[in-house]
C-alpha cells in the first residue's frame, strides 16, 4: 500500500489539485475541508495510517496553527507540510516552530510538493527508526513497536500480548532470521518484568563443557580453571527474563537442570552443595523440530512439553511479503544516516524486485541486502543495479542488475554526433523514467506522458517548435496536450511559442 497523505484545505478547488498531484506521486490522498475534521479523522481508526499532512494555514474556525498547536498536544510524530498564500518570512518561521517539517506556497508546483512529500516521509521513516533503536538499546521496545501488515505476523503478536502479562514460559518458533530475540525483549517489555535484567543466551553458541558453568554457574574451584565463584545467566536473570535461544541445541545434563530450574525455581551451581533459589520468567526460542528431537531420543520429552506450554510462531518473510516495503524503508533510512549517505528512497522496480525474491534468510538477510545497497549506491535513490545478488536469482531481472532502463537521450544514441556543435544548449542532467510505480504497477499513460513533455522542454530549452517537432507531433496537439496535462503554467508555454 501506498502512502496515505492527508490534505487539510477548505477551498475545494486546492483540494481537488492536490488529491490530483498526489495521486500521480503514487500516494494515496486522503481529503479533510478542515481542520476540525482532520483532527476527528486522525482520532478514527482510518487515521493510523495516515503519513503525513498536507496543511492550509489560513482556513475558517480552527487554523492551520491551531492545529499545529493541537497536535503538539497530542504528541504527534506525524510530518506535517503547510502551505499558504501568504509566503512572509514570520509565518514560515511561526510555522516551522509550532513543528511543521516544510512549507510551500500556493500555489505549489508538482515538483516542488514531491520533493517535499518525499522528504517528509523520509524524515518520519529515519525518525521513527531513531526511536525504536533507542527503545531496543534501553530495553523498552514493547510489542506495540513491532508494527505489522501481515495476518500471520499479528496473529503472533496478539498471542505474545496475552502472554507479556504472565510469567507463563513462552516458546518462539520460526527459522533463522525471523526475529526471534527482538520478538522475545519486546514480551519482556511489555510485562511486569520490564524494568529487570533481561538475559540473552545463544545455547548453540556455547562449547558442550561449559555449557552448565555458564548457564547455572560455578563454584570456585569446582573444576581446573575455575579460580573465582561465577553467578550463571539464571543468576544473572533473578527477577527479570531468560532468553534461551536455539534451546534445542542443549546437551542432556543441562536439559535435566533446566527441567529443575522450572519445575522448583532453583539451581544447582557446578560445586555447589545446595541449591540457589531463582525467580525468572523464561522465554526460549528454536529454528528446529522439537517434537522431531523427542522422538530421535536429543531432546527431553519432559522437558519439551514443559516449555510448549505457550508455543509463538513467526512466519518467515515469504509468507508475510506485505512487511517488505515498511522493513526496507525503516532499514535504508537507518543505514543511510550511519553511513552518512543522501539516500532517499528506493526505486519502484528495486521494490518490485525485493517483493518478489523469497528470502530464505528472512528479515535478516533483507537488512544485510539493504544495507549493502545503501554502500554501493551512488544517488538518492537506490535502483535494481544495487541488488545484484538478489537479482540474479528473480526471473526476469537478470539483466536489469547490471543494465538499469533509462531514457535514452539524442546525445546518447549510437548515431549521436561526437563532436558537440557550440550553440547546441547543455545537456542537463536525467533522471530514469520509472514505468512502474512503489508497488510494481505500471504507471499512467498521463503521468508518463507528462513526464517525457517536461524532459523535452527542458532539454529544448523551451524552444516549441523544436519540441513539437521532435515529439513528432504538431503544433496544436502539443499546446492542446500542455492545457489537457495542467503544464501550461509550470512550463511558462502560451499560444505565442507555438
Amino acid at each position: 500500500m501506498s502512502a496515505r497523505i492527508l490534505v487539510v484545505d477548505d477551498d475545494p478547488v486546492q483540494r481537488r489539485l492536490l488529491e490530483a498531484m498526489i495521486k500521480r506521486f503514487d500516494y494515496e490522498p486522503v481529503m479533510a475541508e478542515g481542520a476540525e475534521a482532520a483532527l476527528k479523522m486522525l482520532d478514527a481508526a482510518e487515521g493510523a495510517n495516515i503519513e503525513c499532512i498536507v496543511l492550509d494555514l489560513v482556513m475558517p474556525d480552527l487554523d492551520g496553527m491551531g492545529m499545529l498547536g493541537k497536535l503538539r498536544e497530542r504528541g504527534s510524530q506525524l510530518p506535517v507540510i503547510v502551505q499558504t498564500a501568504q509566503g512572509s518570512i514570520d509565518t514560515v518561521v511561526s510555522a516551522m516552530r509550532a513543528g511543521a517539517v516544510d512549507f510551500c506556497v500556493k500555489p505549489v508546483r508538482a515538483e516542488r510538493l514531491q520533493v517535499s512529500l518525499r522528504n517528509a516521509l523520509a524524515q518520519a521513516t529515519l525518525a521513527d527508526e531513531v526511536r525504536r533503536m533507542h527503545k531496543s538499546a534501553d530495553g523498552k521496545l514493547s510489542l506495540k513497536d513491532l508494527s505489522t501488515k501481515s495476518p500471520r505476523m499479528q496473529a503472533a503478536l496478539t498471542l505474545a500480548e496475552k502472554a507479556a502479562a504472565s510469567d507463563i514460559p513462552v516458546l518462539i518458533e520460526g527459522e533463522s532470521g525471523t526475529g526471534k530475540e527482538l520478538f522475545a525483549r519486546a514480551i519482556h517489555a511489555a510485562g511486569p518484568r520490564a524494568k529487570k535484567p533481561f538475559v540473552a543466551v545463544n545455547c548453540g553458541a556455547i562449547p558442550a563443557n561449559l555449557v552448565e558453568s555458564i548457564l547455572f554457574g560455578h563454584e570456585k574451584g569446582s573444576f581446573t580453571g575455575a579460580q573465582d565463584k561465577q553467578p550463571g545467566k539464571f543468576l544473572e536473570a533473578d527477577g527479570g527474563t531468560l532468553f534461551l535461544d536455539e534451546i534445542g541445541e542443549l546437551p542432556a545434563d543441562a536439559q535435566v537442570k533446566l527441567l529443575r530450574a522450572l519445575q522448583e525455581g532453583e539451581i544447582d551451581p557446578v560445586g555447589s552443595r545446595k541449591p540457589v533459589k531463582v525467580d525468572f520468567r523464561l522465554v526460549s526460542a528454536t529454528n528446529r523440530d522439537l517434537m522431531a528431537l523427542v522422538r530421535e531420543g536429543a531432546f527431553r520429552e519432559d522437558l519439551f512439553y514443559r516449555l510448549h506450554i505457550y508455543p509463538v510462531t513467526l512466519p518467515p518473510l515469504r509468507e508475510r511479503m506485505e512487511d517488505v516495503p515498511e522493513l526496507v524503508k525503516r532499514f535504508v533510512a537507518r543505514f543511510a544516516a550511519e553511513e552518512g549517505k543522501r539516500v532517499r528512497s528506493v526505486s519502484a522496480d528495486a521494490m518490485k524486485l525485493l517483493s518478489e525474491y523469497k528470502w530464505p534468510g528472512n528479515v535478516r538477510q533483507l537488512e544485510n541486502a539493504v544495507f549493502r545497497a545503501v554502500v554501493l549506491a551512488g544517488a538518492d535513490e537506490i535502483g535494481v543495479s544495487e541488488f545484484p545478488q538478489v537479482a540474479s536469482q528473480v526471473p526476469g531481472y537478470e539483466q536489469a542488475a547490471f543494465n538499469p532502463p533509462s531514457i535514452p537521450s539524442p546525445s546518447t544514441q549510437p548515431s549521436a554526433p561526437l563532436i558537440v556543435a557550440e550553440e547546441q544548449p547543455e545537456v542537463p542532467a536525467r533522471e530514469r523514467l520509472e514505468l512502474v510505480d512503489f508497488h510494481g504497477h505500471v504507471r499512467p499513460m498521463e503521468t508518463l506522458e507528462a513526464e517525457i513533455i517536461r524532459f523535452t522542454i527542458d532539454h529544448y530549452r523551451g524552444r516549441m517548435t523544436e519540441v513539437a517537432r521532435r515529439l513528432g507531433i504538431g503544433r496544436s496537439t502539443l499546446y492542446r496536450k500542455l492545457k489537457e496535462l495542467g503544464l501550461e503554467a509550470e512550463t511558462g508555454a502560451d499560444h505565442a511559442d507555438l
